[in-house]
């Protein structure tokens, strides 16, 4: 028997009483949904979560005494049959992107219509998916924007060998004549490995190739 067909069960996390209270009536004045509980931070949000098994819970996120992301987490952690559906007023990257990662099947914002909030939890409570228009076209902006690639910090074979002379303690010009190159070529060869260390100096590069082990192989 579908979610359609029977009364859908719910846990209601908020850290405002006012907010608790307003869902709670809300969802209690419509017979397709019945109110199990209620939590005010995380924490006992996973108690009553695990103790109750209901379908949905509406989760806020930032709750002294225990956040909704952690809680959503935990959940996920010891596979809670419940259907996690985010409510909240915050829609930042660092507040979606945590959420929907640790496993929450929604995220809804506090300013929906209620008939929109309704819609949603029955969804959530099938397994479906269901994103605010604003957090929808955020996650999609942010899919579609290719992540800058991680920074090259690999060493050359070239700059290899003039970090490992570097070490010995020769000179520019002196590593110059040993690999046929001219100073300036030396120097930047220097300058690509103190970027790609992080190093402000020979000395700093020295002990970075002696940490990294790019220096001290066999």
């Amino acid at each position: 028997m579908t979610a359609d067909h029977r009364t859908i069960t719910l846990l209601i996390v908020d850290d405002h009483p006012v907010v608790r209270d307003g869902l709670r009536g809300m969802f209690a004045a419509d017979p397709a949904f019945t109110v199990l509980g209620e939590a005010s931070n995380g924490v006992e949000a996973v108690e009553l979560a695990l103790n109750l098994d209901p379908d949905v819970v509406l989760m806020d996120l930032r709750m002294p005494g225990g956040g909704g992301v952690e809680a959503i987490a935990e959940l996920t952690r010891r596979a809670a049959r419940a259907r996690v559906l985010v409510l909240t007023t915050y829609d930042t990257d660092s507040d979606t992107l945590p959420a929907i990662e640790a496993g929450a099947t929604g995220y809804l914002l506090k300013d929906a219509p209620r008939d929109d909030l309704f819609a949603a939890v029955r969804a959530a409570a099938e397994g479906r998916t269901v994103l605010s228009p604003a957090v929808a076209s955020r996650l999609v902006t942010r899919v579609r924007t290719p992540a800058a690639p991680p920074p090259d910090d690999t060493l050359s074979a070239r700059e290899t060998e003039v970090l490992t002379l570097v070490a010995k303690g020769t000179s520019n010009r002196a590593i110059a004549a040993e690999l046929f190159i001219s100073e300036a070529t030396v120097k930047t060869h220097l300058t690509h490995i103190f970027a790609k260390l992080d190093a402000k100096d020979r000395a700093a590069a020295v002990a970075t190739g002696y940490e990294r082990g790019i220096l001290g192989r066999n």
